[in-house]
């Protein structure tokens, strides 16, 4: 009877605004604050708080028993800090309890080991450092951006004290093999853990879906798949948001979770256990042989959704492109922008797979077309490829937004109340301007004044609206569809 894994993957990227031709030379402003805090909000509300709360109550109800992993991005943690400190703090308090386990990334959730060893090292060295500075952590399990795997990752992992990594449990690479087991890389010391895609995706993707043949997925029916599962564990991996933004939680999926243990434990002989646990408690059954990279993403399990086009793979040439260039700056702020324009999600909205996931990447893309994101990352990167040249020619080149962002985050965790009173005092200063020109004495300038400032006001909401991303459908057919057309396993579960 196998064991049951759990990890949760917490990432949001900061996403660009409208960024025209016109703007490269001119403006630095390239990132949408109001969307990036309005999203971080939302999902914090549906997702992040409540299953936080939910998951605390199961592990102290079950007395620490009830355990789960998280790898929770920089860009997610640093946008926590600023935007949703109450987010942060419900995860600190997780992590205290000692049954949840973090795990290493790319700091910035980016595809750097495909492209720079060094920039690879330097996001995972920044990334261990935010979970030792938020959670007094030191992560002994590393998960690669979307699951990214081949046989020199291992290797990499290895050399950085890593003794698992994560790594989708891809029927081409297994053949007749089951994911429930622990297995070795080639050449590296290091252990791999694989994803049980099967059921991990009954929960993540089909979980709501009322054309599946399984709806609805009860807790107990779910429990009796693990128990007729082969092999030593089944590790459930997916994306944090799974719970209350992508299912939603009219769907039930909160009250699902919170009877999952109850149901496996009744079992008696299952335990929950953390990735490094599996890791100490199971010895590797065969070697995995991966000379290809290969991810979690799609039916293909390959890196086409960010790689997969002349769009995608222009736009991760250029940015890596910049590297040299970053580095002679030796501008800590310059290494932060160019950090967060590494962001896979960038390249997946480039995405023109139409066919197979083509409805998953229309889902989740906040722009109306591919051809739209990689205008609009182009010339994002024609202005800072600009603004390099001109740092590194001693010219004044000052990245207003992105040091501004950062030095706005910086007070809004510092000193909230006095950024509240900050943005009451300019609001009490821009109703005066009004009432003052809709006074009876009134000069030429203050007409001017009263008629463009509605104009101005209506322009930045129009643009606030356009940059942020579609709500999911109520119940993701689409992707649960899409989903389930992947090849089920033959050995994995009885049903």
């Amino acid at each position: 009877m196998p064991n049951i894994s759990f990890y949760f993957q917490v990432h949001q990227p900061y996403r660009l605004r409208h960024y025209n031709f016109f703007e490269i030379g001119e403006s630095p402003f390239y990132e949408d604050i109001d969307a990036n805090r309005s999203i971080i909000s939302k999902i914090a509300n549906k997702c992040y708080l409540p299953m936080n709360s939910l998951l605390l109550k199961l592990i102290n109800k079950y007395k620490g028993k009830f355990k789960v992993a998280f790898s929770i991005t920089g860009n997610a943690l640093d946008q926590f800090t600023a935007y949703a400190p109450e987010v942060l703090a419900s995860f600190q308090e997780l992590v205290k309890t000692g049954s949840v386990e973090l795990l290493t990334e790319t700091d910035n959730h980016s595809l750097a080991f495909l492209y720079s060893k060094k920039e690879f090292k330097r996001q995972v060295a920044l990334h261990d450092e935010k979970i030792g500075k938020f959670f007094g952590v030191k992560p002994k399990v590393f998960r690669n951006t979307e699951l990214v795997y081949n046989n020199d990752l291992a290797v990499a992992a290895s050399e950085l004290g890593y003794e698992a990594v994560l790594l989708e449990g891809a029927d081409h690479i297994l053949g007749w093999r089951s994911p429930n087991y622990v297995y070795s890389p080639v050449g590296a010391k290091t252990k791999l853990l694989l994803r049980n895609y099967q059921l991990s995706d009954d929960i993540a993707f089909r979980f709501s879906n009322k054309s599946w043949g399984e709806y609805p997925l009860t807790a107990d029916k779910f429990a009796n798949w693990v128990v007729n599962s082969d092999g030593d564990v089944v590790n459930l991996y997916m994306d944090y948001e799974t719970f209350g933004e992508h299912q939603w939680a009219d769907s039930g999926i909160f009250e699902f979770i919170e009877a999952l243990p109850a149901a496996l434990f009744a079992k008696k002989g299952i335990s929950f256990l953390t990735p490094s646990e599996v890791v100490k408690k199971f010895k590797p059954v065969a070697e995995l042989n991966v000379t290809n990279s290969m991810s979690w993403a799609d039916v293909e399990r390959d890196l086409t959704a960010w790689m997969g086009n002349d769009m995608q793979r222009d736009a991760l040439e250029t940015v890596y492109r910049l590297e040299e260039g970053v580095l002679k700056t030796d501008n800590p702020e310059i290494y932060k922008i160019w950090g967060r324009l590494q962001t896979s999600d960038h390249f997946y909205y480039m995405c023109t797979k139409w066919f197979s996931d083509g409805e998953v990447h229309k889902y989740f893309n906040p722009y109306g077309t591919p051809y739209d994101a990689y205008i609009n990352y182009m010339n994002v990167m024609g202005d800072f490829e600009l603004r390099i040249k001109a740092n590194l020619e001693g010219k004044s080149a000052k990245f207003a937004t992105p040091v501004s962002v950062l030095l706005e985050e910086e007070e809004e965790l510092a000193a909230p109340v006095k950024r509240t009173k900050a943005l009451a005092a300019k609001k009490e200063v821009k109703n005066t301007v009004v009432k003052a020109a809709k006074s009876p004495v009134k000069t030429e300038t203050a007409k001017t004044s009263a008629k463009a400032a509605p104009a101005k006001a209506a322009t930045k909401t129009t643009a606030g609206k356009a940059v942020e991303p579609r709500a999911p459908a109520k119940s993701a057919p689409a992707k649960a569809a899409k989903k389930e057309t992947v090849p089920p396993k033959r050995t994995t579960v009885k049903r």
